[in-house]
């Protein structure tokens, strides 16, 4: 498996193509591209820097706001074919979103109007031959955030992925595999075919109703079955990137090189307990 560095654990204090350099330097295989600022240098040139740092491209977010009103995601829409063909061009063919677990509609309105959006992703970016995955939140106080609950087991949203297209798989977070209480049965049961992209968090001993999403573990900090997630990501032939995705735990006081080393290395010690690094 690629491990590859997010921005998360940043914190907006460096962009592209910093990221890449940082990422070499905590000994990271790879990085998570921001599309919307390496499409502005244009493929080749994102290409040498991918190469120049000796890193590869793990994941890319989905440049279209699928969250709010109509007219900004088909301006969105429009432009998406020109960042799929410089997702496929880097040799990145995966991009991925997160679909919140409550709404201020009814959930048949949600899903109605999500998955009419979703389709038209994913048939654009199926030209360029490049997957979504979709990310299910798990936490209890994203679910009640909003009057009407929306999908978060991951059963069910692997079910809604494939009805939007045949690109479209899974996002799959270790934080929110946890607090959705799904199992690495859930994993087995989607295959590879159903995992585009993984994130990694570990999770505090705490009820649910003190979880906060902002509050996160560095891997192998908390209770996460590692054992069973692993386990089961391997089972199903899993190759592609993870990505640590860690809000909170302090990192954005400490020192870039600080924090994207800490970061590395706690997910390399737990990918190498559980045989997958």
């Amino acid at each position: 498996m690629l491990l590859t560095l997010h921005g998360v654990i940043l914190n907006g204090r460096a962009g592209w193509p910093e990221m890449a350099r940082l990422a070499h330097e905590a000994g990271f295989s790879g990085v998570e591209v921001p599309v919307v600022a390496a499409l502005k240098d244009g493929a080749k040139k994102t290409l040498e820097v991918l190469s120049a740092n000796g890193v590869k491209p793990g994941a890319i977010g989905l440049p279209v706001e699928i969250r709010k009103d109509d007219a900004t995601f088909e301006k969105d829409l429009a432009v998406l074919g020109e960042a799929a063909e410089f997702a496929k061009a880097i040799g990145c063919p995966r991009m991925a979103t997160w679909i919140m677990s409550s709404a201020e509609i009814p959930k048949a309105e949600q899903r109605q109007l999500m998955k009419g959006r979703l389709t038209k992703v994913c048939a654009v970016l199926a030209k360029s031959n490049v997957r979504l995955g979709l990310e299910f939140l798990g936490p209890l106080h994203i679910r009640k955030r909003f009057p009407h609950e929306f999908i978060w087991k991951m059963p069910e949203m692997l079910e809604f992925a494939r009805e939007c297209g045949p690109n479209c798989g899974l996002l799959l977070d270790s934080w929110h595999w946890h607090h959705a209480g799904a199992t690495p049965e859930d994993i087995l049961k989607a295959g590879k075919a159903g995992i585009v992209h993984v994130h990694l968090a570990d999770a505090p001993d705490l009820p649910p109703e003190k979880i906060m999403d902002n509050e996160r573990l560095l891997p192998g900090e908390g209770v996460v079955n590692w054992k069973g997630f692993f386990g089961a990501l391997k089972q199903i032939g899993y190759r592609d990137a993870v990505s640590p995705e860690v809000f909170g735990r302090g990192l954005k006081d400490m020192p870039l090189g600080e924090a994207t080393r800490i970061t590395r290395e706690a997910a390399h010690k737990v990918m190498k307990q559980n045989g997958v690094a």
